[in-house]
């Protein structure tokens, strides 16, 4: 016991005690070091990182520009609505998540609750939309068609919406008041993808696209939509820890986007759009002497085009719809009936997506090609009724017989056995099914006419058509044998079954029956309405091909232009200045006495010269395709009508309508210059003033047109006052 110290500890229990405060030295040391570091060495940034964990970035939408024509005329414009939007997070402050708000708003509305809570749920990958693809601390939009009188009871009665707000915002219109439609050419909006988002993201890792930006979807809305869109803005919201706004910190404007001018005349697209509708409803009503029923004339397409310019003055697409129903989102129901069968998908532009063996216009390809391998102006061929070639019988049109006869002849009374003649001749001395250095004449003047590729409109989505010369043949044939060879054997219809016989063993074959018909715009031979325009445009110009263009300029909102488009030349046919007068005076006869002059009588061919070639192209199961192909020395306009009947019957007298409006021209034939809308020069801009708003034109009315069944005059109430909505309010 006396070995005990007074203070009743051990050497070990000082031993220990020395070593806990060591480690407690220690751990207040570490603990000190690592509060210098955290507030003196790295304080500004976990002080920037602390704030910027309580701020939420908004984005503030950028208003689109508009669409304009070529006089200023607005196609696709803003307009203002009453927009309801809800905020979610005033919304997750109530006790019930909002549900008493939404029921409520929902009855202010004519909503219901279940209506109200998908448009306000947030999209993710299992969520069917309507859902809300934004930020979740951004006001919702719930309805974009709000009256005065709903917007007042919501914001008379605060206390019972919280978070919900009814302002005046901008919302896509169409059709603007220019009159026209113009929906194919025009497109549509609506939300962006995430995958659209991700392919908009820079390196470090910012992207252009905000989750609830709309996006153009076709037409002009698509091509030029990166001009349109603006640059988003955004506003910086300060939240608490419950994700309460609690106020603002600064953010950014918003850039609104640039307009688009474009070289559409929105007058003469209103007529187009209207003559092409009254045509196909004349043919319906009209008696089908072949098929003994009615012209079905279920769809169609009109191209009207400057020729020394290629770029288009009008464009219309049968069917069509109205636009409007993409602004706010669409149905489900809307959605569907346009892309249904029984509506005849009137989301295509058949201008430039609509495909079909082009008949008789094609004849000034192969008469071009005639004349190149070596035929002579004079050369006389014989306008048989009837021709049998390889032991089939190839007929004239309607039997008809003319005799002996020269290219230019046979261009306007459009004789086909006279181009089978020369189509087969070519096919011979090719080598017939032993060709060995085959020139192969009318396929590759139909390339050098820019048939079988596209033109490079700038619209998304065209086609190319197609020249079904020897190499299409053969990749056809390899794509497809397999399916014919069974066909031959299982396929119990007999005609069927010995086409698919025949095609199994030498479809790929160029046969002399293919090179016939193929002389005559049928056959495998597929065009587009904007392909012939732009041929039926060189022709008037002088042999310039011309890259088709919608678009003039892009012009910022203070009126500046950012970006001219100018014409493009893509090439020259391949033909001489004889040639072409060669060709310009046959499609002249065409009006004066040849196969479209029962439906010109009385046109001053004296002094505004038309030319034209008829089509009457025929496709099994269906009745006969309208083509008519025209030009002026200003003006190239096609028109078709899918079982619509003859070219000159179909179409002539809607494609006249058209001129006599273009050129003021009345009923007794003489020409009132103060009647004519003729376009704008299209090497001109519209006037833009500083804050961005345009000089309109005065108001115009339609002069007379005629109907299909008759010679008297029939008004045409198109009173287009091209005047502009108020402006963005960007400048």
């Amino acid at each position: 016991m006396g070995n005990i110290p007074e203070t009743g500890r051990t050497r070990r229990i000082t031993g220990r005690l020395l070593v806990l405060q060591v480690l407690v030295l220690s751990l207040l040391g570490t603990l000190g070091g690592r509060l210098w570091y955290l507030q003196i060495r790295s304080g500004a940034s976990y002080a920037q990182q602390a704030s910027s964990n309580h701020i939420r970035t908004v984005v503030v939408p950028a208003v689109r520009g508009e669409i304009l024509d070529s006089n200023g005329v607005p196609l696709a414009d803003n307009t203002t609505k009453l927009v309801v939007s809800v905020s979610r997070t005033a919304l997750l402050q109530q006790k019930d998540g909002g549900k008493a708000v939404l029921t409520r708003l929902g009855q202010v509305l004519g909503m219901t609750y279940e209506d109200m809570h998908d448009k306000v749920r947030l999209c993710d990958a299992k969520t069917p939309r309507p859902c809300w693809n934004g930020s979740p601390y951004q006001p919702i939009p719930v309805t974009q068609t709000a009256n005065t009188q709903q917007a007042m009871q919501i914001m008379e009665r605060q206390e019972d919406f919280p978070g919900v707000t009814a302002s005046p915002s901008a919302v896509r219109l169409y059709p603007a008041p220019s009159g026209a439609n113009a929906a194919q050419i025009l497109g549509y909006l609506s939300p962006v993808t995430q995958d659209e988002i991700t392919a908009a993201t820079d390196a470090n890792g910012k992207s252009s696209l905000a989750p609830s930006d709309q996006v153009g979807r076709a037409g002009l809305e698509y091509q030029y939509d990166k001009a349109l869109r603006g640059v988003n803005g955004t506003t910086n919201l300060e939240v608490d820890n419950l994700g309460r706004v609690i106020g603002t910190a600064g953010g950014n404007a918003s850039v609104p986007g640039s307009d688009v001018v474009t070289s559409i005349d929105a007058r003469i697209q209103a007529l187009a759009e209207q003559q092409l509708n009254d045509a196909m409803v004349t043919l319906r009503k009209t008696y089908d002497t072949v098929t003994h029923e009615n012209f079905k004339a279920d769809s169609g397409a009109v191209v009207v085009m400057d020729v020394h310019t290629g770029r288009i003055i009008a464009m219309a697409s049968a069917p069509t719809y109205n636009p409007n129903i993409w602004s706010g989102g669409i149905s489900a129901k809307d959605y569907a009936a346009l892309n249904s069968q029984n509506s005849d998908y009137p989301m295509l532009n058949r201008a430039i997506q609509g495909q079909s063996a082009p008949g008789s216009t094609f004849k000034v390809v192969s008469t071009t090609a005639a004349l190149n391998a070596g035929y002579t102006y004079d050369s006389t061929f014989p306008c048989t009724s009837s021709m049998t070639i390889g032991g089939r019988v190839f007929k004239n049109f309607e039997g008809e017989n003319f005799g002996a006869i020269n290219l230019s002849k046979a261009l306007e009374v459009s004789c086909d056995t006279v181009f089978y003649n020369i189509a087969y001749q070519q096919w011979l001395s090719d080598g017939g099914t032993k060709p060995k250095h085959p020139q192969d004449w009318l396929y590759k003047t139909a390339h050098q006419f820019g048939l079988g590729a596209d033109t490079g409109i700038d619209l998304p989505g065209e086609v190319k058509g197609r020249v079904p010369d020897r190499q299409w043949h053969q990749d056809y044939y390899n794509e497809m044998k397999d399916t014919w060879c069974r066909q031959a054997k299982t396929e119990t219809d007999p005609y069927l079954r010995a086409i698919a016989s025949e095609d199994c063993v030498d479809f790929a074959t160029l046969r002399a029956g293919d090179e016939v018909n193929y002389a005559i715009g049928q056959g495998d031979t597929l065009v587009t309405p904007i392909q012939m325009a732009r041929i039926y445009s060189a022709l008037a110009n002088g042999g310039t091909l011309y890259q088709p263009q919608l678009a003039k300029a892009v012009v910022s909102p203070g009126g500046r232009t950012v970006q001219q488009i100018k014409p493009v030349v893509q090439g020259h046919l391949p033909t001489t200045p004889h040639m072409i007068n060669y060709i310009d005076q046959a499609t002249a006869n065409v009006i004066t006495s040849g196969t479209a002059a029962w439906k010109f009588q009385g046109w001053p061919q004296d002094k505004v010269q038309l030319h034209a070639k008829t089509g009457t192209a025929e496709v099994v199961g269906k009745q006969t395709t309208s083509w008519f192909d025209t030009y002026t020395k200003d003006y190239a306009i096609v028109m078709t009508i899918s079982q619509g009947g003859t070219g000159s019957g179909g179409s002539g007298p809607a494609v006249r309508n058209i001129y006599n409006a273009l050129y003021g021209i009345q009923a007794d034939g003489k020409i009132d210059p103060s009647k004519a809308i003729r376009p704008a020069a299209q090497t001109s801009l519209p006037s833009f003033h500083p804050d961005g708003t345009v000089t309109q034109p005065v108001s115009w009315t339609a002069p007379q047109t005629y109907p299909a069944d008759s010679g008297t005059p029939l008004l045409a109430a198109l009173d287009i006052a091209a005047l502009a909505p108020e402006r963005r309010g960007d400048a």
